[in-house]
């Protein structure tokens, strides 16, 4: 508001404009507010003054204003008209122009409207507010035009859709589907944000659901393109039952049923995801099953996963395959329950489902002490110990570090008298 106040106290025209709009029109808080006027760039940074502001895109009429700390800043850009684009992304020239031009330039009519908000009116120019109303996500002008300007575009209209459970203009849709191979063109960080956006929101089974129907992803990910109804009905499921998560999670339940756990790390280095997000990714879908009768596991072997870092997401993914599992399976439970109720019929030993879940949640809330006790020796104890390196060694700090965990072992001198036993005598399966 102050930014728009201190614009027109100024003698200029100034709305909000785009996201802000269209969200505070759905009831939804806006993340942030953006300025159009028709103050140029360096009237702009005049009026502001040039400590305050930031030429973040003066070429394209863009420049930030900085407020106080708690406020952060917001985008201020003056009114224009673009040229073609010949990248793909950036317009060749921008002309400063009218609000009018300024909405036509612009990808959707709900992300095409302007608000005037001392005076509380819409100012529409695109005809928004009836696509808002009737909860349609439409192109401004010709679809393909608005495409080829920016491939991005095809992605950005499905992940509107999606979250605003809308459904795509006919001439939007077919454009999308004409041109969605062209999405290739865009590049990976690009693609990697936008399904960022999509697969962490609540709404991400809707994304890949349309994502899927309009073809683009079968583009993105065309490890997908042979995966069979069962599994991808069971991955809608997986990611309907995730609800908050975070990217790699989701993730994870995109591809849980369809690829193998190496393929993930050719499609995070594909987008150039962040090496965390990669292996966290490849770490969930190596241990998608692990935590299955996790109270019936050696200790050790538990406790291993329990302590990693991405145990929370494990165990989301674990309560979300489980669910879908048992969705998948319903029709067969309906037909047997009434045998089950009979044959289990004050049985305390009958199965129980999200036992798992509720067994390693128990486990971690075990003292540190407990979950997790210092190691007994290190590598450094071996060395001192007269133990070679190699296969050997690792394979010793394993065992012994088993044999802590099995409470076999409790102190120092004990865990290198068992070293003394493993190599002295060494079990079938140790190292070779």
């Amino acid at each position: 508001m102050a930014a728009v106040e201190k614009l027109r106290a100024a003698g200029f025209e100034a709305y909000w404009a785009g996201g802000c709009v269209r969200d505070r029109l759905l009831g939804r808080d806006p993340k942030d507010y953006d300025v159009a006027t028709n103050a140029t760039p360096d009237e702009i940074r005049h009026l502001f003054t040039k400590r305050r502001t930031l030429a973040v895109g003066a070429a394209f009429g863009v420049i930030a204003v900085l407020g106080p700390p708690s406020a952060g800043q917001i985008e201020v850009a003056t009114f224009r008209q673009d040229a073609a684009y010949s990248d793909g992304r950036h317009p060749d020239a921008v002309t400063f122009s009218t609000p009018e031009a300024d909405a036509q330039r612009r990808d959707f009519t709900i992300n095409g409207l302007f608000y005037d908000p001392l005076e509380d009116e819409v100012i529409d120019f695109v005809g928004g507010q009836a696509d808002l109303a009737q909860g349609i996500v439409r192109a401004i002008g010709d679809p393909q035009a608005r495409f080829v300007e920016d491939k991005l575009r095809l992605l950005r209209a499905v992940r509107f859709a999606a979250t605003f459970d809308f459904a795509l203009d006919a001439a939007t849709l077919a454009a999308i589907v004409e041109m969605g191979p062209q999405i290739v063109a865009v590049s990976a960080e690009r693609i990697a944000a936008e399904m960022r956006l999509m697969l962490a929101s609540i709404h991400r089974s809707r994304a890949v659901a349309l994502l899927r129907k309009v073809g683009l992803l079968s583009v993105l990910l065309p490890e997908l393109s042979e995966a069979t109804p069962t599994a991808i009905a069971t991955t809608q499921r997986v990611l309907d039952a995730l609800a908050e998560a975070e990217f790699p999670l989701a993730l994870a339940g995109l591809l849980h049923a369809v690829v193998e756990p190496a393929a993930s790390l050719d499609i995070g280095r594909r987008w150039k995801l962040a090496n965390r997000e990669i292996e966290r990714t490849h770490w969930l879908l190596v241990n998608q099953r692990s935590l299955v009768d996790a109270e019936y596991k050696p200790w050790p072997k538990l406790q291993r996963l329990l302590i990693a870092d991405g145990i929370d997401n494990l165990l989301a993914l674990h309560a979300a395959i489980a669910q879908s599992d048992a969705q998948t399976h319903a029709d067969v439970e309906d037909l047997l329950e009434e045998e089950f109720n009979r044959v289990f019929e004050g049985n305390t030993t009958a199965p129980q489902k999200g036992t798992d879940i509720a067994y390693c949640r128990a486990k971690l809330k075990m003292p540190p002490e407990e979950l997790n006790p210092p190691p007994l020796i290190s590598g450094d104890d071996l060395i001192a110990h007269g133990v070679p390196r190699g296969k050997l060694y690792r394979w010793l700090l394993d065992a012994v570090r088993d044999a802590q965990l099995e409470k076999q072992v409790t102190t120092r001198a004990e865990a290198l008298a068992l070293v003394d036993r493993l190599r002295t005598n060494p079990p079938t399966d140790g190292p070779d």
